[in-house]
């Protein structure tokens, strides 16, 4: 069983990111470790947030270190909240704040307008360098109203591409599927795999 070490106090994430990653992991978050530095999340994009996280524990953290950055970018709102989303409402990070806010701002914007898309990037760390980083997009558009009780964050307000739920009300595998996390998540599998069977090749210990 391969361990990794995800970036993340969020239980929610972290638990989604578990999900993701499957069987045959163990999986520990910031949760697992009281004593982790204190990383400020200062950015202006999601992949220098995630690179820094990242980096961050690798320098401290042997092993896999996953670092996860993402957010909702509305295309009414000029792609806000964007690398501000966990705390668009201000402090401390509150989702039903943060999705009050959103509808607020967006109570003049008409149903054919309100575009938007969940993006991510996720960067993988090892030995103190970064490995890679994967990102992943969802379009969707967005409600006047929060629906269903699965997920977090902005999940009740987004209705993916070709679905009629929001992402709160669809099943965890449906979700995992589509979502931006996911896609982000196949292309780290995908690069593993490679990175393993180049090691196989070459005899590695």
């Amino acid at each position: 069983m391969r361990e990794i070490l995800l970036a993340t106090g969020n239980a929610k994430k972290g638990r989604e990111l578990a999900q993701l990653l499957g069987e045959g992991w163990a999986v520990r978050t910031l949760r697992d470790l009281p004593s982790a530095p204190a990383i400020i999340e200062d950015g202006l994009t999601f992949e220098a947030n995630a690179v820094k996280k990242a980096l961050t524990l690798a320098a401290s953290s042997s092993g896999l270190i996953l670092a996860d950055d993402s957010g909702l970018e509305v295309d009414a709102l000029g792609g806000a909240p964007g690398i501000f989303s966990a705390r668009y409402a201000g402090e401390p990070a509150d989702d039903a704040r943060n999705n009050a806010l959103l509808l607020d701002r967006l109570a003049t914007v008409s149903d054919a307008a309100r575009g938007a898309q969940f993006r991510c990037v996720l960067a993988l760390a090892a030995d103190g360098q970064l490995l890679r980083t994967f990102e992943g997009i969802c379009r969707g558009r967005l409600l006047r109203a929060p629906r269903g009780a699965n997920g977090f964050g902005y999940d009740p307000l987004f209705v993916p591409d070709g679905y009629a739920e929001s992402f709160a009300e669809l099943p965890a595998a449906v979700k995992h599927e589509v979502s931006h996390r996911g896609k982000a998540m196949r292309q780290l599998f995908e690069y593993l795999k490679m990175q393993n069977s180049k090691c196989k090749m070459q005899n590695c210990n």
